[in-house]
């Protein structure tokens, strides 16, 4: 074995190992701290996570091209490497909104299965063998089964745990069937071997669509597309905010990672058949999202549908199968991560005031807390693709990501949803502003946890919105990893 390929090999897996040492950490501090001070592995969880970070930009950043190492059971490129960052970020910010809930940030078991499941989200990222990755799956999704029914003393919480554990067990048996066909039809379970196996045309185009299918489940899932949705609106609304939040980010962020890795590198040559699909997809995700959205009175059910709206958006630039689709996907996760976890973090602040998710609680927040009412503004206004936020330029990249595969009329129904997605975040918004409430005379105070990170990244949702190069150039060098 040469000094390249061991370096490169540790290189690929410093992020993980420099994670387990945090949860480590984690967990001997759990064991001697007094109870009075568990709350302070929020910030020392958020703190080990940057560090990871951190450490990785600045010594593990990948080669112009990618390696198959481990066996050929990972890939170190760049789209799994800003894929891993992005995790990494959403499960930071996470740890931070989770302090100040009494039921959570006094736990230091939640801080626990919140790094076991970031853990496989990030392998996620760098599967490149259907054997690691329902494994990495699979380390992603038990904690988080957890972590939605972590208020065992709430039926809500307990009944979105229970469901996501059904449905995602059920989705997962599906998903492995797809995968033991693909190997028997191939002989093999290295996705960059079964692109050679597939580009030969050794195997019929329809058992291996007819094995995508099933595998496609699984993915769908993950990333909430219809009609593998059904799952989402309880499981938020039912789960502690921050665990939606995450739910709604990372997790969604490590399903598209893999969706693209598996499309793009093993089946490339199917294209022409899979990318008619995931058209399909997204048109029936983003429709249905956003009109089911248009009904709901329950902010984190309304986000729910959004996210899943957001899935939709974000499959146009699957369906593109080109360069501009895939830069514009792994930008649109950058931005809707930090857009996302600002909604989701107003709504965990304030619903530890209010005690209600109902968007009619809402009335009167902006003379209540008017800092924290800007902040829900600029990210129910980025959500919509309002310039000059961060989602505006991002909608713009996956519409012209159709239009340049000559998918104008996705690209219009795309357009169209928008402005279906507009109206139910400025009712929100009229809400805020316009509503009245008794309790105006009773100001919100927020946590130090709370105003440090929602204020960050309301900043940051700006700032992508204007300065574009920086984030664009590196979402575009993932994806030249990905496809050449």
């Amino acid at each position: 074995m040469s000094s390249t390929f061991s370096y490169s090999m540790w290189m690929a897996i410093l992020p993980e190992i420099l994670l387990l040492v945090v949860a480590g950490l984690i967990f001997t501090l759990d064991l001697v701290l007094p109870k009075e001070k568990i709350s302070q592995l929020g910030w020392l969880t958020a703190v080990g996570l940057i560090f990871v970070m951190g450490i990785s930009w600045v010594v593990a950043k990948p080669g112009e091209q990618g390696q198959l190492v481990w066996g050929g059971m990972l890939r170190y490129d760049w789209l799994g490497f800003v894929f891993k960052l992005m995790i990494l970020a959403a499960a930071a910010v996470t740890a931070l909104l989770s302090m100040e809930l009494e039921k959570l940030g006094k736990r230091g078991e939640y801080y626990l299965l919140m790094l076991a499941s970031t853990l496989g989200m990030m392998l996620m990222a760098s599967a490149a063998d259907l054997i690691m990755l329902y494994l990495a799956i699979e380390t992603t999704s038990i904690p988080l089964y957890i972590l939605a029914g972590f208020l065992k003393h709430d039926d809500k919480s307990t009944e979105a745990g229970f469901k996501y554990l059904l449905f995602g067990a059920m989705t997962s048996a599906i998903m492995l069937y797809g995968f033991s066909l693909i190997y028997g039809f191939s002989g093999t379970t290295n996705l960059y071997q079964l692109a050679m196996e597939v580009d030969a045309g050794k195997i019929p185009s329809l058992l291996l669509l007819g094995s995508l299918f099933l595998v496609l489940v699984g993915f769908g899932f993950k990333i909430s597309a219809v009609p593998f949705h059904f799952w989402a609106p309880d499981v938020y609304e039912g789960s502690p905010t921050p665990v939606a939040g995450f739910l709604s980010t990372a997790s969604k962020a490590a399903g598209f990672a893999v969706l693209l890795r598996v499309l793009l590198a093993s089946f490339t040559s199917l294209s022409n058949e899979w990318f008619v699909i995931m058209a399909v997809l997204a048109t029936i995700t983003m429709t249905l999202g956003n009109l089911v959205a248009l009904a709901q009175k329950n902010i984190k059910r309304l986000l729910a549908y959004s996210s899943i709206a957001h899935a939709g958006y974000v499959l146009i630039g699957v369906a593109s199968v080109s360069v501009l689709g895939v830069t514009s996907v792994v930008f649109y996760l950058i931005v809707y991560i930090i857009t996302n976890l600002v909604a989701f973090g107003v709504v965990a602040a304030y619903g530890r005031v209010s005690g209600s998710d109902e968007i009619a609680s809402y009335a009167g927040l902006s003379r209540r807390s008017p800092a924290l009412a800007l902040i829900f503004l600029v990210a129910m206004l980025s959500l919509s693709g309002m310039p000059p936020f961060g989602g505006f330029i991002v909608k713009f990249g996956v519409f012209a990501a159709a239009v340049q595969s000559n998918m104008i009329w996705l690209a219009v129904v795309g357009v169209l949803n928008s402005i279906v997605g507009l109206y139910y975040y400025l009712t929100v918004l009229k809400v805020v502003y316009l509503y009245r409430s008794e309790d105006e005379d009773k100001p919100v105070s927020m946590k130090r946890s709370y105003t440090l990170v929602l204020g960050v990244l309301s900043v940051g949702i700006v700032l992508l919105g204007v300065i574009i190069a920086p984030w664009y150039n590196l979402a575009m060098q993932a994806a030249l990893s990905l496809i050449f």
